[in-house]
């Protein structure tokens, strides 16, 4: 039996507009801790907007009305007044890479940094260790000291997923993260993320049904704006859907 103590992330009623535009209406739902939960659906379904509401990043966008229930970790995210403070909880990787203008190491010591890390031995553990779950150290460790923004596309976008680790957050919000990563090193950060969910819960925004099947412990299905349905994973692809649409939907009759 699942407790109140056993979710991370509450979702009562949420609702989105970019000014006068609807992009998500009255979704509820709760993300278990230690859970990877999906959540799949076509293009504007108003999933990124999903994401951007929990990590209050409507701050950043003066046109996006945010209104409904957030909760993380018990506390409302919308009343929260330190934001910093919301945001060293949870790592947010987005399609595409946005690197800091630093060097790679720098990249994924800023977050230790910036909660106090101070010796270099640590720091030197934590890069390396980060680095090696977003399965880019082999291809950095001689190139620590150079900019991050010289790195290749699928590499800078490792290089997010590094960064999002060393906040060592409790929740983890992937968007598209293997958008632009070969198959071989989406596999292979995959099978990392199968292991992270020991240490954090997991959210994961895919376009690919067949990497939810693959990741996902439940899976919510995003449509024009509404939840239309949350199930176990297997379920959802080989059981008695709730819904039509979701059935159609994984059997990629549209999308």
């Amino acid at each position: 039996m699942v407790t109140e103590n056993d979710n991370l992330l509450e979702i009562e009623n949420l609702s989105i507009r970019y000014g006068k535009k609807p992009v998500l209406e009255g979704v509820s739902l709760k993300v278990r801790r230690h859970e990877i939960f999906g959540i799949i659906g076509p293009a504007n379904a108003g999933k990124t907007s999903f994401l951007r509401a929990i990590n209050r990043m409507d701050e950043f966008v003066p046109s996006m009305n945010v209104t409904g229930t957030i909760r993380f970790d018990g506390r409302d995210v919308q009343k929260l007044r330190n934001l910093y403070a919301l945001r060293r909880g949870i790592g947010v990787v987005f399609p595409l890479p946005v690197g800091l203008p630093l060097s790679v190491y720098d990249n994924v010591a800023l977050a230790p940094r910036l909660r106090g890390v101070r010796k270099q031995v640590e720091l030197d553990e934590i890069v390396e260790r980060c680095l090696r779950r977003a399965a880019l150290w082999d291809e950095v460790k001689e190139r620590l000291k150079t900019l991050g923004s010289l790195l290749s596309g699928g590499q800078q976008q490792r290089l997010t997923i590094a960064r999002a680790l060393s906040q060592d957050p409790q929740l983890l919000l992937l968007d598209e993260f293997s958008i632009a990563i070969d198959p071989v090193t989406t596999m292979r950060i995959e099978e990392v993320l199968k292991e992270l969910r020991q240490e954090m819960t997991i959210i994961l925004v895919t376009n690919l049904v067949q990497q939810a099947r693959r990741l996902a412990d439940r899976t919510a299905f995003f449509l024009a704006g509404r939840c239309i349905e949350i199930n176990l994973t297997e379920e959802l692809f080989t059981g008695t859907v709730q819904d039509l649409r979701s059935r159609e939907y994984v059997e990629g009759r549209f999308g």
